[in-house]
């Protein structure tokens, strides 16, 4: 073999490689997309500790037939990435010397046997994976609840993501409700995040069969949050009193960031100021969305971000 038939195979290598992390990827160096070049740089500087660059991917990668190989350093990178010490060890390792001597009758039995085995195998394994492809995945129905009132949560008010190995998926959210299908057929996690509720992680096993359709989730409500959220809503009536419950869930190193429509830009309040516009609401308030609340470490609310609508 040439060396550039090494390299041919090393590339096939890299490719299986990078199909171990991203499984949803099925194609070819022809078919590598832009954001899966991004996703194998990624890849490489994490595992190797070295950069390949995408106008290299694009040149000596993606090509279907390749007139010279890469430089040697290069070629040690990815032989890395695939399990091996470098170029050297790579070309060695894939060599190999097969001495041939005139078979026995009893020999040709054997390997007649061994082939016929084989070939049983090979059909299974092909006959499971066709099934698995054309298997429809199962969807299973995610219902959030406030664990104290055992109502769904607001849609607009949480967001939920699908997490398998390293992609991260939204869901969309529906009435309080959410589909999970699991084409993978592996363990899968839900991350659960929402200014008004604790966040939360959850594992779905495919394999460990649900009683109902619709599994429940509770989520603990954010007591501070909730109350927020009450007031910009909320007609006043005693100011002094909101005046001293916004005291007190409220941190004195309270930062607010209001974005502003049309990508204007952000506003910025401390305590006293945010305070005064909630103790004196407006019709302008009453439209702006929290998208993003944290606490210090007294529980109080430190950070809002506010979204106006």
């Amino acid at each position: 073999m040439t060396e550039l038939d090494y390299f041919q195979r090393l590339k096939e290598k890299v490719l299986l490689k990078y199909q171990e992390q991203y499984p949803f990827f099925q194609g070819n160096w022809k078919t590598f997309s832009s954001q899966d070049i991004q996703n194998l740089i990624g890849l490489i500087e994490v595992q190797c500790k070295q950069t390949i660059s995408e106008k290299w991917i694009y040149t000596h990668l993606k090509p279907e037939n390749n007139s010279k190989i890469p430089r040697k350093d290069m070629l040690n990178i990815l032989s890395e990435f695939v399990g091996y010490s470098g170029w050297d060890e790579f070309t060695f390792e894939d060599k190999t010397i097969v001495v041939e001597s005139q078979p026995s009758s009893e020999t040709k039995k054997s390997k007649k046997g061994i082939l016929l085995i084989g070939l049983i195998v090979a059909i299974g394994i092909t006959g499971f994976i066709i099934y698995n492809k054309n298997a429809k995945p199962e969807a299973q129905t995610i219902e959030l609840q406030n664990e104290f009132t055992n109502e769904n949560v607001n849609s607009e008010e949480v967001k939920v993501y699908q997490v398998n190995d390293s992609t991260k998926t939204e869901l969309k959210v529906n009435q309080g409700k959410v589909e999970v299908i699991n084409s993978s057929y592996t363990k899968t996690k839900l991350v659960i995040q929402s200014p008004f509720y604790e966040p939360k992680t959850i594992t779905i096993d495919p394999k460990v069969p649900v009683a109902n359709p619709v599994q429940r989730i509770d989520l603990k409500p954010d007591d501070y949050a909730m109350m927020l959220k009450a007031f910009m809503v909320s007609d006043i009536k005693n100011w002094q009193t909101r005046k001293e419950q916004l005291n007190q869930i409220l941190s004195d190193n309270l930062e607010v960031i209001v974005m502003l429509k049309d990508d204007l830009g952000a506003e910025f309040f401390n305590k006293n100021e945010f305070s005064q516009k909630l103790i004196v609401p407006s019709e302008s308030l009453k439209k702006m969305k929290i998208v993003e609340i944290k606490n210090d470490a007294s529980n109080k609310i430190q950070f809002i971000r506010i979204k106006q609508e």
